[in-house]
């Protein structure tokens, strides 16, 4: 029976490394619920054993003999033996399903901060966006301020000229 759990074991490790792939603790939480599982069989086991040990009445009369009840108490200590084993294997289990959601506790934190770090980082370029922009405009209406004064200085050096010329010709 161990051989035969021993290779349903192996036959299931296959399909629970593809299908667990991407999440190695969650392949190994799976392998330690078929572990647990295979236990409990062989616990199972133990006590059809145990029960079977019970009924047997070897001696005289139909009576259990020393050996009878010595067998059942070995059985039944194997059986204690087994259900400490199983203890501790789902002690196992539940410390790895304890690791497990410590670590979506940590990334569900880090894709706050992340988030938070992301959306942070939005708002300072929102606000340099925007002061660049009140930048621009305040330059392009000194470009314009400029741009009048020099055409208006343009025109004040032709009239002036022009006056010049005028009175150098006529007058």
């Amino acid at each position: 029976m161990k051989k035969l759990s021993g290779f349903c074991l192996l036959c299931l490790l296959p399909v629970l490394v593809f299908a667990q792939k991407s999440n190695p603790d969650s392949l190994a939480y799976q392998l330690q619920r078929a572990k647990i599982n295979q236990m409990l069989d062989q616990r199972r086991q133990k006590f059809g054993q145990y029960d079977q040990s019970l009924k047997m009445h070897t001696g005289i009369f139909g009576l259990q003999t020393k050996k009878d009840i010595r067998r059942s108490n070995d059985i039944l200590m194997d059986i204690a033996k087994t259900d400490d084993d199983i203890f501790r294997e789902i002690k196992i289990l539940m410390d790895y399903r304890v690791f497990q959601q410590q670590q979506a506790q940590t990334h569900s934190t880090q894709s706050e901060n992340v988030t938070l770090a992301y959306m942070n980082t939005i708002n300072r370029l929102r606000g340099q966006i925007d002061q660049l922009k009140q930048e621009a405009q305040k330059e392009k209406a000194h470009q314009q301020n400029l741009l009048g004064i020099l055409i208006g200085v343009v025109v004040l050096f032709i009239c002036v000229n022009f006056i010049f010329i005028i009175k150098k010709t006529g007058g």
